[in-house]
This record gives structure tokens, C-alpha cells and sequence, in this order.
């Protein structure tokens, strides 16, 4: 019996980036991409691309806030005082 399999493979476009990092960082990811056997691209990759989520959603977030703010969903100031004081507690 023969088994085959037509495997489709799209590789992303990517371009080379380069830029400097400080020598101990460098250090740092080799044993890191060595104790996962990675590369460092590969890492680097992951990196950037978990930067990339935060920061999309940072900036999602405070246009949200703009939203609600320009609707005059807000809150006033003595009861963000009143949450804050109950986070400084929970320490």
C-alpha cells in the first residue's frame, strides 16, 4: 500500500530587520534558544509578535475609553478614590 500526501506550503512574507541589542540580551536568548532548541529568529519572532498583541490591545483599550468617555460613560473621581483605596488594602 502507498500512501501519499500533497502538503501545501505558504510561507508569510518576511523581510530582514536588523537593529542592536545590548550584549548580555543576546547572551540571555541564545541559552534561551538553546535550551528550546530554537533559533534565535524564531524567538525573536515570538517576541515581537506578543509585543506587537499587548500593545494592539493597549491602544484598543484607551480608544474604548475615549468612546465611553465622548458618550460621558464616567466615573467621578470620589468613587475611583473609594476603588483605589480598597486596591492598596489587598496588598
Amino acid at each position: 500500500m502507498t500512501l501519499s500526501y500533497n502538503v501545501l506550503w505558504r510561507d508569510m512574507d518576511k523581510q530582514t530587520v536588523s537593529f542592536r541589542l545590548d550584549s548580555d540580551k543576546v547572551s540571555t536568548l541564545d541559552t534561551l534558544a538553546e535550551a528550546l532548541d530554537r533559533d534565535r529568529s524564531y524567538l525573536l519572532n515570538e517576541a515581537v509578535a506578543a509585543y506587537l498583541k499587548v500593545q494592539e490591545w493597549q491602544i484598543e483599550q484607551i480608544k474604548e475609553g475615549l468612546r465611553q468617555a465622548n458618550r460621558g460613560k464616567l466615573v467621578d473621581h470620589a468613587r475611583v478614590t473609594k476603588m483605589a483605596a480598597g486596591w492598596r488594602r489587598h496588598r
